[in-house]
């Protein structure tokens, strides 16, 4: 009898955990689907845009055009790093899946960077992180870049997105 109504119970409340738990992908903000049309660059993010141009420019690689949309996601990204005091790539697949669905996106790669004081000092980080590098390297077409200061510290916080159309 025991054995019995532990194989009904079992399943049953296997099923109530799985519907019960979801993932917490509220805790980064984020727009609806909906295209992005304005950002307004600050002169480091501008900087950054031309430095990371430049050296792939003289590794024969295509230039990356810029796309508001794709700065707008990587600006949320870092607010939601300084907010919770976190330096990673959380809800990437989020904002990869917003990239392809608003932007037709093919491929999507993150670059994210934490307490440089330059651009310069970023990219030179970069570089010399295989898989940054590979980002940096990589066939895409497109880009977006954010350089958020930590009000509470000073500290900046760097999102480099990349996507291939």
């Amino acid at each position: 009898m025991k054995t019995t109504l532990l194989k009904l119970l079992v399943p049953m409340a296997l099923v109530f955990t799985m519907i019960s738990c979801s993932p917490d992908s509220k805790d980064e903000k984020s727009t609806p689907a909906q295209l992005i049309t304005n950002y307004d660059y600050s002169a480091d993010e501008l900087q950054l845009a031309t430095i990371i141009n430049d050296y792939r420019a003289s590794h024969g690689k295509n230039t990356l055009e810029i796309v508001n949309h794709i700065s707008y996601k990587s600006e949320e990204h870092n607010e939601y790093m300084i907010d919770n005091n976190v330096v990673n790539h959380d809800y990437f697949e989020e904002r990869s899946n917003n990239i392809i669905e608003v932007l037709g996106a093919v491929k999507v790669g993150e670059n994210i960077a934490y307490n440089f004081s330059t651009p310069n000092a970023a990219l030179y980080a970069w570089l010399n992180s295989p898989g940054h590098k590979a980002n940096l390297d990589g066939d895409y077409t497109h880009f977006g870049i954010s350089i958020t200061v930590n009000p509470a510290t000073g500290k900046k916080y760097y999102t480099n997105m990349f996507m291939k159309k």
